[in-house]
């Protein structure tokens, strides 16, 4: 009993940690541009409002422009959602994932994914157990993230970012062997994963909806 409490207190904390990056406002919020009708004839449009260079320059690359109109909408129904706090929080939730998906630990993966992605996780998890392999995957760098579409549609934030990273990747067969890939070589990886959250759910967390390779 004691160690399913232990269990529970450690998950619990873990979606704290990762609610805490994911999508809270920090108070360097990142307005994005105004549609066309809205902007005054003759005025110079920015991206954002009375920011340092630096923060401007990270909001325009972390949004690709068919995402802008998306992000807008999911701005406008929830106040408290931050661009740049949330590629941030994308990119720990990538890495957790991963490293999830790779060790075989559904539970994390049940709190931090849809049905759907979980489902095929825990097929890919379960055929590698049979096979008796086991693997040693290394996520050595994030290069880059970027939003690449956005939606907010019946009540539900779907937020797609492009992640370009660099994996080391080992897969050892029953006996220990090496029978895949080498952990000195890094493989340059391009993945989409789709983020989904309920805007007016009690639950603030955001799910990982989809994934597909770029």
């Amino acid at each position: 009993m004691l160690y399913v409490i232990l269990l529970a207190m450690i998950a619990g904390f873990l979606a704290l940690r990762l609610y805490s990056v994911l999508g809270k406002r920090t108070g360097h919020e990142q307005p994005l541009p105004k549609p066309a009708e809205e902007r005054v004839p003759g005025q110079p449009q920015q991206r954002t409002i009375d920011l340092p260079s630096e923060t401007r320059d990270v909001a325009t690359r972390s949004i690709e422009p068919r995402a802008e109109a998306g992000m807008r909408a999911i701005v406008g129904a929830d106040s408290s959602f931050d661009v740049t706090q949330f590629v941030e929080g994308a990119k720990s939730a990538y890495r957790m994932i991963l490293e999830a998906f790779w060790k075989g630990d559904r539970e994390t993966l049940e709190w931090l994914t849809e049905p759907d992605v979980r489902e095929a996780f825990e097929a890919a998890i379960a055929e590698r157990e049979v096979a008796g392999q086991t693997l040693e995957n290394r996520l050595v760098a994030i290069e880059r993230a970027v939003i690449a579409d956005a939606s907010a549609d019946n009540g539900v934030a779907r937020i797609t970012v492009r992640f370009d990273a660099d994996i080391a990747a080992v897969t050892r067969d029953a006996d220990g062997n090496v029978v895949a890939g080498s952990l000195s070589d890094a493989v340059e990886t391009h993945d989409v994963w789709t983020f989904a959250r309920r805007l007016r759910s009690d639950d603030p967390n955001w799910k990982l909806a989809e994934t597909d390779e770029a």
